[in-house]
């Protein structure tokens, strides 16, 4: 694993300031499509894909690489979700609060009914859902979001988020 004490020389900024999408490490190709598919609503606009080969390989940090994958283009960002068939990978603990663990964050309008429903169709969430209070939050602006967490079907961390005030559309 590379290390950086920073992301570049003094005062250097690299500009990186759009995301295309983010990359999800799944050990069921199909069984996350349809997870993904059914939680955005969403066919994914590839699906079953595959990239294999010695030069993606030496670029990823891998010996050798086989996998399977499918993109799905959201609105602000396409989540690509990707089964590495060779080699293949051990599942981590993918907690929250476990360095190196990332979570993906779905804005929703109305977090109550999000949640409802994805509970009816037999998502199981981490806890319950709660509104930031004043007394847990130093960002004042922060108080009255309301979240909630679960996992997908490989413990990867997701959010739903309903911030103060309603649904905010950004850019």
């Amino acid at each position: 694993m590379t290390t950086t004490s920073g992301a570049g020389p003094s005062g250097t900024s690299f500009g990186l300031r759009m995301i295309d999408h983010v990359g999800i490490s799944v050990s069921d190709l199909d069984r996350s499509v349809a997870f993904y598919q059914a939680l955005t609503g969403v066919a994914p606009a590839v699906r079953n894909e595959t990239i294999e080969g010695p030069g993606f390989a030496r670029g990823a940090g891998l010996p050798t690489t086989k996998l399977r994958y499918a993109t799905f283009q959201l609105e602000n960002l396409n989540i690509d979700v990707i089964e590495f068939q060779e080699p293949r990978g051990e599942p981590v603990p993918a907690t929250a609060n476990r360095p190196g663990s990332i979570h993906l964050c779905f804005e929703v309008e109305n977090l109550a009914d999000v949640h409802a429903r994805m509970r009816r169709a037999g998502i199981e969430f981490l806890g319950e859902p709660y509104r930031f209070s004043d007394e847990e939050v130093s960002a004042k602006d922060s108080v009255g979001t309301e979240v909630a967490y679960f996992n997908d079907p490989d413990g990867n961390n997701l959010e739903l988020i309903a911030p103060r005030g309603g649904f905010v559309r950004r850019g």
